[in-house]
């Protein structure tokens, strides 16, 4: 004899699980949106990543740094610098804190293209802009609590984010409106202000960066 299900939700899975599908699928999107960019523009999807990563980043990073930040190989993520290089958007040339390692930097170009990029990502950045700005706050805490959560699994790459910057001073100001503050500019810090990508961000040790995390989890 068949059971009927006691209400009309029982086959409905667990919100955790619904919360990760709509994350993938929005993921999707601007990837698809990423790869008919890059295809246009005669590069593939890693070597659009590669630009996208480097965008405000003045001091230049490490190939090591873009491995890890893109899930593949150095020798993979290698092979895309060599043909950005080649194209003439990404710089290569010695670190400044290392005179034996070398690090990238976007060229004039590289930048060019990455406004450009942008510009055709631009209608995600409309969707999320025509939320309501209590829905938008929601929204940008409850991404940074799930990144703390995912920041145990040590499976997410490192951030140039306010909780991992030298800068951040957790809850200076418990319960107000601007609860944490931050050094660089002197001033109190909004929850809806914090970022995720910094171009100002200098890392603060791995114990604080840690601590950081799991207070805001």
């Amino acid at each position: 004899m068949d059971i009927k299900p006691e209400t009309p939700w029982d086959g409905t899975p667990d919100i955790s699980a619904r919360i990760v599908v709509a994350i993938s699928r929005v993921s999707s999107v601007l990837r698809a949106g990423m790869w008919e960019f890059a295809t246009a523009e005669n590069l593939n999807p890693t070597q659009a990543e590669i630009l996208q990563l480097l965008k405000d980043r003045s001091t230049g990073v490490r190939l090591s740094w873009l491995a890890a930040q893109l899930s593949v190989s150095p020798a993979s993520a290698s092979d895309s610098v060599t043909a950005l290089v080649a194209k003439g958007l990404v710089r290569k040339a010695r670190a400044e804190d290392d005179g034996r390692a070398s690090a990238l930097w976007l060229t004039g170009q590289g930048k060019a293209m990455v406004e450009k990029m942008m510009s055709a990502l631009g209608f995600a950045d409309d969707a999320a802009a025509a939320l309501d700005a209590e829905v938008k706050d929601q929204l940008l805490v409850g991404l940074f609590k799930l990144i703390a959560q995912l920041q145990k699994s040590e499976r997410f790459p490192a951030l140039r984010a306010c909780l991992s910057c030298r800068f951040f001073e957790a809850n200076v100001n418990p319960g107000s409106a601007a609860p944490h503050h931050c050094a660089l500019v002197k001033a109190p810090l909004p929850i809806a202000f914090l970022r995720i990508d910094c171009a100002e961000h200098q890392a603060t040790d791995p114990a604080t960066e840690r601590r950081n995390w799991e207070a805001f989890a």
